[in-house]
């Protein structure tokens, strides 16, 4: 748990300097998430980021019976389930339309989710807005993947450099591969591996048979 929650924190924080340099009508850029523009996707992090208060806030199942790598199925990417992904982060843009308001709240939000989990005991369970029951690490581990993968979105629509840290990428590409180490005759650098694993760049047919040799397949991931 502590290496996730720090690579959640570090993530987080670097996310955060990043939008405390923008200007508003950079929040109006279009990104590779269409139809969203930089406000919508970051509307959609800022969410994702601080939805483990909620969940924490309820009761806990049992046991847990889905895995971080599970979770990212394709049921969660659905027509019915995309639409209304797209449209709440669209909605949700709206209440804080300029960029001061946007770093404020995704601070807000995050740093929220981080106390929140410090509070809870080991082996603790939560049930995710699909109705999976995951352990609480788990479930931050999405987290991670959310805010590590978007950051690589949002540094395209701003043009900027990647500014994943060290730890989010090995914790995305630790559930992106179900623990299987990515082949390193690929010489692919971190980030991208994590373009080339969640189809932001396209895979090769020797980079397909060597990721199926290694057991790996890329998951259904996308907002």
């Amino acid at each position: 748990m502590e290496s996730v929650r720090a690579a959640f924190r570090d993530e987080c924080e670097r996310l955060e300097r990043v939008l405390h340099g923008l200007d508003d009508p950079a929040l109006d850029r279009p990104t590779p998430c269409p139809p969203w523009r930089v406000r919508d996707l970051l509307a959609h992090v800022r969410t994702g980021a601080g939805r483990l208060v909620t969940m924490l806030a309820g009761p806990a199942p049992p046991r847990p019976e889905v895995t971080a790598s599970d979770y990212f199925g394709a049921a969660k990417f659905s027509p019915a389930v995309d639409r209304e992904r797209v449209d709440g982060a669209r909605a949700a843009a709206r209440d804080h339309p300029g960029a001061v308001e946007v770093a404020r709240e995704f601070g807000r939000a995050w740093r929220a989710t981080d106390a929140a989990v410090a509070a809870e005991p080991p082996g603790r369970v939560v049930r995710t807005r699909h109705g999976d029951a995951m352990a609480l690490t788990e479930f931050l581990r999405t987290r991670v993947v959310e805010v590590a993968v978007h950051g690589l979105d949002l540094a395209d629509a701003l043009d900027r450099r990647p500014w994943t840290t060290p730890a989010a990428a090995a914790v995305v590409l630790d559930v992106l591969t179900a623990g299987r180490p990515v082949p390193g005759a690929l010489g692919w650098d971190a980030s991208t591996a994590l373009r080339k694993a969640t189809g932001r760049l396209p895979l090769t047919g020797a980079e397909q048979a060597a990721l199926a040799a290694a057991g790996i397949r890329r998951l259904a991931f996308g907002g």
